[in-house]
């Protein structure tokens, strides 16, 4: 007899490179990581400390699968991403030592609600549900780290029906992966099983049901969805 008073929710993993399943606890990601996507948004690129939001576990989409475009929005936008597993936790993880503490790396995509993020910037109201609706963050396979290294540099790409839309380099990002790591272990304490999205280069725009997005990052790999 289960002690449960309802049916306990399905697990939450992503496909690892040669066969085996990355089990997710949970999903930060890291806004304006890129000067050129800073400034198409209206920002400062200037180095500031990194800021963080989060999406649920449960908002992956994997396996190349389709994705339901969401309800609440007439402007989804896309935004390719370096996508840093979690293998190992800790708390105030030195820059120096960020790495030793990374599974492995993958290709994801950061879906917004931007009509309803815009919104809510400007009445100074949380972004939550612009950021972490369903089906928001399809996600490619892991690779790990001890087949393909710690990227710091590759190209990052990403077409919409085959037509170029992002193009970029990790090298572009303003804040490294282990930098990122080291700012985020000072907020909350890494655990394994936690992703990090670490930002996107400059080129975001609307999609609409129908497009196929096809995203790469060299070196890592491909993360593939369509939108219905």
């Amino acid at each position: 007899m289960s002690d449960y008073v309802i049916t306990p929710p399905p697990a939450v993993t992503v496909p690892v490179a040669g066969g085996k399943l990355f089990p997710v606890r949970r999903v930060f990601c890291v806004g304006r990581n890129y000067a050129a996507h800073a400034r198409e948004m209206g920002n400062d690129p200037n180095r500031e400390p990194p800021f963080f939001f989060t999406k649920p576990a449960d908002a992956l989409v994997t396996n190349g699968a389709d994705t339901a475009y969401p309800t609440a929005t007439a402007n989804l936008h896309h935004e390719m991403e370096l996508v840093v597993a979690i293998g190992v936790g800790g708390k105030d993880i030195p820059a120096a030592d960020a790495l030793s503490h990374v599974y492995g790396y993958t290709a994801g995509l950061d879906l917004t609600r931007r009509d309803m993020q815009d919104e809510a910037k400007a009445m100074r109201r949380p972004w939550d549900m612009s950021k972490g609706f369903d089906a928001s963050a399809p996600i490619g396979e892991i690779v790990p780290a001890s087949q393909i290294g710690h990227p710091a540099a590759g190209r990052i790409a990403l077409n919409v029906n085959g037509a170029s839309r992002q193009v970029g380099d990790l090298a572009d990002q303003i804040w490294p992966v282990p930098d990122i790591i080291a700012a985020l272990s000072k907020l909350v304490a890494l655990a394994p099983g936690d992703l990090i999205l670490t930002g996107t280069p400059e080129g975001v725009a609307a999609v609409v049901r129908g497009d196929l997005l096809e995203g790469e990052i060299e070196g890592v790999g491909k993360v593939k969805t369509r939108l219905v």
